[in-house]
């Protein structure tokens, strides 16, 4: 980079930072008049009651605040940013409003003040600097937790929370975060994306999607394993849309994240973490063992991490087929370890014992790998199997290194021949399935 070119770097830098600064400073100055107008408390109170008359009345506050001399002058423009800016803080995210609106943006990562990165297609990239000092900061981190009864300060310094429009938010204060106030902001859409749409992409084929949908509506037990951000609760929910509309089904998340638009029959729970006082938590073990008692045709647990493992594998070994969750894990062989470290988390069991029950629950292991471009694809397909020298083996059925390669089939589960016997999966479809050519 040239000289000259370093310069108009920093100059752009600068004016962006002189930008953010000036119009802090005017929203600031906004915010104290349209306060003397309508008190805190009573626009607060208003805009619970009634959304709709709390815009109006400050939209006819800052519109009488505008017809005074000193910000009559102020050009139009700006003033109309300044009033954009003010609705954004009073019933919004502030300076993160306009990013959660931007559905091409999927995740926003605020690590301090000055360091903004958020995710688009798969991609991270840098935003410019939104906000003008750490106390802007920690009050957005007030102002998003107090609607959600939950709290952060030194004593408890990390939190979970789920936006009322059910975006997922973490958020990480110091003195544990040593560079400022960290928010990490997961958004999730309301559309659903179908096993027909993730193929059009590229996440699989033609065959892959059909072994999934005779997977589900045989009512085999499904495991979706991969990393995060590698599309596990996308390709959950495309499964969940093919179950049959007259099951019941019971989901179970640690934070509401699958989205069931058309199905009728739903009960979704999630978990709670403690208050403020140490108690009232309820764990995704105890909605679990609720689920059993809630005359369930289908379990879903959005993603297993701890000791409800062992309820899990109990619900799909004692009459609850057709149950799905995800898991954390790198590989099928992985998932196995994880889940057996996982059960023993709660009971102290030989690790035999727990495989057996692992390989006599789970039917189907869906692997997926994120691409480093950020796209999603289906890598591996297995099933689990005793052996008379494992008690729990994987076997590949599909396996594929990326997006740029053919997928390698290496054969079809013994259970779906069994569902052709049954009914449940047309002969035709079976003799279609193997004359659709490697990367159709």
């Amino acid at each position: 980079m040239t000289l000259m070119e370093r310069v108009k770097v920093a100059e752009a830098e600068c004016g962006s930072i002189t930008s953010v600064s000036r119009d802090a400073w005017m929203l600031d100055e906004l915010k104290d008049e349209v306060g003397a107008v309508i008190p805190g408390d009573v626009l607060a109170s208003l805009s619970v009651e009634n959304p709709k008359r709390a815009r109006s009345e400050l939209r006819r506050a800052v519109q009488s605040i505008y017809a005074r001399p000193k910000w009559a002058s102020r050009p139009s423009d700006t003033k109309d940013r300044i009033f954009s800016d003010l609705v954004d803080v009073v019933f919004g995210l502030g300076p993160l409003q306009s990013l959660v609106e931007d559905e091409s943006v999927t995740e926003i990562m605020v690590n301090g003040t000055k360091s903004i990165f958020i995710e688009r297609e798969g991609k991270i990239e840098p935003c410019g600097p939104l906000f003008s000092n750490p106390a802007q900061l920690r009050a957005l981190i007030d102002r998003i937790l107090a609607p959600l009864g939950r709290r952060v300060d030194e004593s408890s310094p990390m939190v979970d929370a789920r936006l009322p429009n059910g975006h997922r938010v973490n958020i990480v204060i110091p003195p544990i975060a040593l560079d400022g106030p960290t928010i990490t902001i997961r958004k999730f859409t309301d559309k659903v994306m179908s096993l027909e749409e993730m193929e059009s992409k590229g996440s699989f084929d033609e065959r892959v999607s059909l072994l999934f949908a005779w997977a589900v509506k045989a009512r085999k037990n499904i495991a979706v394993c991969g990393g995060t951000g590698s599309g596990k609760t996308t390709l959950l929910n495309a499964l969940s849309c093919i179950i049959a509309k007259e099951e019941r089904i019971v989901t179970i998340e640690d934070s509401a994240e699958l989205r069931f638009t058309e199905h009728p029959h739903v009960v979704r729970l999630e978990s709670r973490a403690r208050n403020a006082e140490g108690v009232g938590e309820v764990s995704i073990r105890d909605l679990v063992r609720n689920a059993l008692r809630m005359r369930p045709d289908r379990i879903i647990v959005g993603e297993c991490r701890g000791a409800e493992a062992l309820d899990m594998l109990q619900a799909m070994n004692t009459g609850h087929d057709g149950s799905l969750t995800t898991l954390h894990a790198n590989s099928p062989k992985d998932m196995i370890m994880r889940l057996v470290t996982m059960v023993r988390y709660g009971v102290d069991l030989p690790v035999d014992v727990i495989e057996r029950n692992i390989a006599s629950a789970i039917d189907l292991v869906i692997q997926v790998a994120r691409y480093k471009d950020g796209r999603r694809f289906v890598s591996e397909i297995s099933v689990i199997e005793q052996d008379g020298l494992e008690p729990c083996a994987t076997r590949p059925l599909f396996e594929r290194s990326g997006l740029d390669a053919c997928g390698t089939w290496h054969a079809l589960p013994a259970w779906v021949e069994e569902s052709v016997a049954q009914g449940l999966v047309k002969e035709s479809e079976v003799k279609r399935w193997r004359q659709v050519p490697c990367c159709s």
